[in-house]
């Protein structure tokens, strides 16, 4: 009976070995599923739709082969096709059987901004791009209202020959444990068939101590051995026992069956416990509100751009390259220093515009143009920076319009950035003030002070900007009646500034909001017979192009400033978040 359950042991250990290795090799599913895509080839451009890279679960394997250099980039969907639009390209969407199928899109009517021949390389709409000789393959991850956009140098027709592949998720979990049972099972046979034997040899009673000799035995005693009858036979051949070759055998089997499975996880069942769901704060996405501009890497990948551009742009006191990523304020005060390090090879150049990781990030929630975002990036000191970009339309870059140096101390309530905010009217009524107040009513605190009637609405005690304007005041004034005091007179008048306010909406209801001020300081002669010398003012005299006027100077400075405006019925105050203020011009007052 021994026998009989080490014969099954080994069938089922034969039988499991087997089915593993099958599992792994005939019966095994495959890994890839592959569709073609099939173009026209005669666009400059394809776009992938996002369904066709969903359509299946996992990662997405796009390959694409061309006759020349082959762009890829993807983004949203709808900035993509904003991207497209003035140009003819062919659409790749899922037909009814769940196939992709591309269909020509003709190009709309001229938009204006856009060129119908652009090159797509470099556009700030893309999360990532890539750019290959011939072949390009790369594996993404992208959901459904994301798209690629497929080139080759905007004009010459885009690849024709492409393919996306996704993992089928075939996996083999039962081949490890039917090997490893397989095992278990040869070695119980094993074990079975070894004890069979010694109990087939003890139950065959006592067996006889000689052999008898036959004439073929060839036999070699001495006279004692034979004195004592002793027999001996002469040694056979050895031969391999039972138990070694059926050793032998399953090892065989064991090996093979191992080198096929192999230790892979898919040979596995996955027992691992499904992670339980921790419960996080549930952000409501107010109806209607549009997707957030750019994402956090796109945006410090715009950021590093522009700042690259601007320190070129610093050393070559170019103007014109500044101007490719600054707008607004930030482009003014640079083009000034331009002027004055032209003329003054001694004036020190302005500080660079930080990149790198941003400690702050708020982009506008918007689909259509213009956009813009907010973002802080510290320096190697540790100084905070906060500016915002604006983008105009698709096929435009991004450019800074507002830089100034945050406040130590200041914090921002600011939705989280896969959120982002919508934007604040300039009259908005919801606010405290009305952002196309601000300016103006900060600019009368900055002359009257306390005696201002919009003194109340802000908060003194953390606004820095406003000591610091009072104290240069006096300083001046005190320098100025020192020498001049009989024949002229100085005085100082702040208005707004002619730069659009920015503001975006805080978690708060309140907003964050980005505005100029122009500090406007003139020095005239008050005696007839008298004249303005500028003496050791080098900036004045290289700006205004004099040394001295009968009329006087009046010289500019430009401050950009960031508020927090609370909302309407608030009980706080507005706040001073960051400033910066440069000099903006210096002209000759006219004769009246």
């Amino acid at each position: 009976m021994r026998f009989v359950w080490a014969i099954i042991a080994f069938v089922l250990a034969t039988l499991m070995i087997g089915a593993s290795i099958a599992q792994r090799t005939i019966l095994e599913a495959p890994e890839t599923e592959t569709a073609k895509i099939a173009t026209e080839g005669s666009a400059p451009y394809v776009l992938i739709d996002g369904s066709v890279l969903a359509s299946h679960p996992g990662a997405q394997t796009l390959r694409i082969a061309g006759d020349n250099e082959v762009f890829m980039a993807y983004g949203r969907t709808q900035d993509v096709s904003a991207w497209l639009a003035p140009s003819s390209y062919e659409h790749v969407t899922l037909n009814r059987e769940g196939a992709p199928v591309a269909k020509t899109v003709a190009a709309s009517a001229p938009v204006e901004g856009a060129s119908p021949t652009a090159t797509p390389e470099g556009s700030d709409l893309w999360l990532q791009e890539f750019e290959q000789d011939r072949s390009l393959a790369t594996t993404l991850r992208l959901p459904t209202d994301m798209s690629v956009l497929v080139a080759s140098d905007g004009t010459a027709a885009a690849p024709s020959t492409m393919s996306v592949t996704w993992p089928t998720g075939a996996t083999t979990p039962w081949a490890g444990p039917l090997l490893v049972g397989g095992i278990v099972m040869a070695v119980i046979g094993l074990v079975l068939y070894v004890l069979a034997l010694r109990h087939v040899r003890r139950s065959r009673g006592p067996r006889r101590k000689g052999l008898p000799l036959t004439a073929t035995q060839p036999i070699d005693l001495s006279i004692e051995q034979a004195e004592k009858g002793v027999i001996a036979a002469a040694p056979g051949r050895r031969r391999l026992g039972s138990k070694r070759r059926a050793f032998v055998a399953i090892s065989a089997v064991l090996i093979g069956g191992i080198a096929l499975t192999g230790c892979s996880p898919e040979s596995w069942p996955d027992l691992q416990p499904a992670p339980t769901a921790s419960p996080t704060p549930s952000v409501i996405v107010p109806e209607g509100q549009g997707a957030p501009a750019v994402t956090e890497t796109q945006a410090e990948r715009i950021l590093a751009r522009i700042s690259e551009k601007v320190a070129a742009a610093d050393k070559a006191n170019d103007p014109k390259a500044a101007a490719e990523r600054l707008t607004g304020p930030a482009l003014v005060e640079r083009e000034t220093n331009y002027r004055l390090r032209k003329k003054l090879p001694k004036a020190e150049a302005l500080p660079a515009l930080p990149s790198g990781d941003m400690t702050a990030f708020l982009p506008q929630a918007k689909n259509d143009w213009p956009r813009m975002f907010l973002a802080v990036v510290e320096d190697a000191d540790g100084v905070a920076t906060v500016m915002t970009a604006t983008q105009e339309s698709p096929w435009a870059e991004y450019k800074v319009a507002y830089v100034s140096s945050l406040r130590a101390d200041a914090s921002m309530n600011l939705a989280a950035p896969y959120v982002g905010a919508v934007a604040v009217e300039p009259n908005s009524p919801f606010l405290l003030m009305a952002p196309e107040s601000l300016a103006a009513a900060y600019a009368n605190v900055l002359d009257k002070g306390a005696k201002s009637e919009f003194a109340s609405m802000f908060d003194e005690k953390t606004d820095t900007f406003r000591p610091l304007v009072a104290e240069n005041r006096a300083t001046l004034l005190k320098n100025f009646n020192k020498t001049g005091e009989e024949t002229g007179r100085v005085s100082f008048k702040a208005e707004a500034g002619s730069s659009d306010p920015l503001s975006l909406v805080t978690l708060d209801s309140g907003a964050i909001v980005a505005v100029t001020v122009t500090e406007n300081e003139t020095i005239v002669p008050t005696d007839g017979d008298a004249v303005i010398k500028l003496g050791d003012n080098v900036v004045v005299k290289a700006l205004s192009g004099v040394s001295q006027s009968s009329t006087g100077f009046r010289t500019r400075y430009t401050d950009q400033l960031y508020f927090f405006v609370p909302a309407q019925g608030s009980n706080q105050k507005i706040q001073l978040l960051a400033s910066r203020s440069n000099v903006l011009d210096a002209k000759v007052v006219k004769k009246e």
